[in-house]
């Protein structure tokens, strides 16, 4: 059937030589890449709710299991970018593997994690900047701040802030990849500075009787008239799931292999050592979060209410250091920038991918020859991110983010596996080791993450895969380049 038609790796080959997008990413900027996209706003928020509700002082198992699930998948990311050094990421991989319209599922299925990743890490960032304006005394008025489905006055209402942060980044973006890189590896100086800040002026405040038990006794947490397993060996997988937002990104480094200076090592190297960068970092801060203060003390309806929605922060303020609480604000407000960057970026690149091969209009794949990037992509896109960050409630969906990138995981996982199988005589400069076991592993891990995330999550995930498909068949599938090639 044509809709399981594969792309040659010829074809991927002769795309690469034909590429008008300018190599200039070394293996550091791309690991500073991947490290700009996973450490943001999640690492100084989640860490709060997945200690209170999940996994109490063990919050640090429930990160190496999220960063395990990372790793199975990012050594199967890493083979294929080693084979199919080009734009595209997990989409391009299916269609050299499977078929297209398996491509095209993962394709839309990204946008899920790229795209919705980007409106809801604006919301976020026109949140902290909010904070870190109230510190110097400036408040602005909620019209501007909230979204209209939010907003509980009369009249217009945007978020203003988070609108603007996107055109921001779009006017970096489009002047080069160089020039974006450049910016990114800066923020990401100070991110993992603040991060370190985090980790060694906490470690002065730790009270071991905090760690005591590490891991609590199995309970129920009842909220609102609901209740909810924590703590135990379950609450540690439920913390796992919980706080794998906060690794939402690794896989970018795959979709700038088009821009690498030699991708075949580098996007390999970059993708295993920012996922392994960000694991250790992310393990010490919730070790030393919950050494500073007990992990009962995140309960909203406590002691501290609003500790856990700063947690990290409001740690340093409960210790009498004010000051470090302005520092973290200063450093996820900036920081945040560049998770943005990433994400647009990512996004960017993998609809310049589909775009060539004839499953979305061709005004996605034109490059400027001036900046070396795509120009029109890139505008066409952050206009319609930055509209939806303003005017809709967009953080009731951050789990669909979540769903996008398991998803895209556990078909990379599946793909590296056929291809392993179907030819094994391709030039891999990285190879799996025990492919079957890892790739397996993947699979399931990814997948159980996947279910349990929220019924919403899963409804709207599935209701937009199915729009997806609908679209391929209205649209894409007679527009496929492989299948005009076929035809003439």
């Amino acid at each position: 059937m044509s809709i399981w038609r594969v792309k040659p790796i010829s074809a991927f080959e002769a795309d690469m030589k034909k590429s008008t997008l300018k190599r200039v990413l070394g293996k550091w900027s791309l690991t500073a890449i991947g490290v700009g996209a996973i450490i943001g706003g999640g690492i100084f928020v989640l860490t709060g709710t997945g200690a209170y509700y999940h996994a109490g002082p063990a919050l640090a198992i429930s990160f190496i299991i999220a960063g395990i699930a990372c790793v199975f998948a990012a050594l199967c990311y890493s083979e294929f970018a080693s084979i199919l050094p080009v734009e595209g990421s997990a989409y391009a991989y299916a269609y050299g593997t499977i078929g297209e319209i398996f491509a095209w599922i993962i394709g839309w299925g990204l946008i899920l994690e790229y795209a919705m990743g980007s409106m809801t890490v604006a919301v976020s960032w026109s949140g902290y900047f909010n904070k870190l304006l109230l510190k110097f005394g400036v408040s602005l008025p909620d019209w501007l701040t909230t979204d209209p489905a939010s907003y509980t006055g009369e009249g217009f209402s945007m978020n203003l802030p988070a609108f603007l942060i996107v055109l921001f980044v779009i006017s970096i973006l489009i002047k080069g990849t160089q020039n974006a890189a450049k910016a990114n590896n800066m923020i990401v100086i100070l991110k993992v500075s603040a991060v370190l800040f985090v980790i060694i002026a906490g470690a002065f405040f730790i009270n071991f009787d905090n760690w005591s038990p590490f891991i609590p006794e199995a309970t129920q947490i009842v909220e609102k008239e609901t209740t909810h397993n924590a703590y135990g060996l379950t609450g540690i997988v439920s913390g796992a799931a919980a706080i794998f937002f906060a690794y939402v990104g690794f896989d970018a480094v795959s979709t700038q292999a088009g821009e690498a200076i030699n991708p075949k090592k580098d996007v390999p190297f970059a993708i295993i050592a920012s996922l392994l960068i960000c694991t250790t970092l992310y393990i010490l801060v919730s070790l030393v979060l919950t050494g500073m203060m007990n992990y009962q003390d995140f309960n909203p309806l406590g002691k501290y209410p609003d500790a856990i929605k700063a947690p990290v922060a409001y740690a340093f303020d409960i210790a009498g250091q004010g000051w470090a609480g302005l520092i973290i604000t200063i450093a996820a407000t900036v920081g945040l920038v560049s998770v943005l960057m990433v994400m647009i970026m990512g996004q960017s690149r993998i609809f310049l991918g589909m775009s060539k091969d004839g499953l979305i209009p061709q005004v996605f794949s034109k490059v400027n020859p001036i900046s070396g990037t795509p120009k029109t992509n890139l505008m066409i896109l952050g206009g319609i991110i930055a509209v939806v960050a303003a005017f809709t409630p967009i953080n009731e969906l951050a789990d669909m983010t979540s769903f996008g990138t398991l998803f895209a995981f556990t078909m990379v996982c599946i793909a590296v596996w056929i291809l392993r199988v179907k030819q094994p005589e391709l030039v891999r400069t990285f190879k799996v080791p025990a492919l079957p076991v890892i790739a397996v592993c993947g699979i399931l891990i990814n997948t159980y993450l996947m279910v349990n995330l929220s019924v919403k999550a899963q409804l709207f995930s599935g209701a937009w895969l199915l729009i997806g498909i609908l679209v391929y068949f209205g649209y894409s599938k007679s527009r496929s380049k492989l299948n005009n090639d076929k035809a003439e």
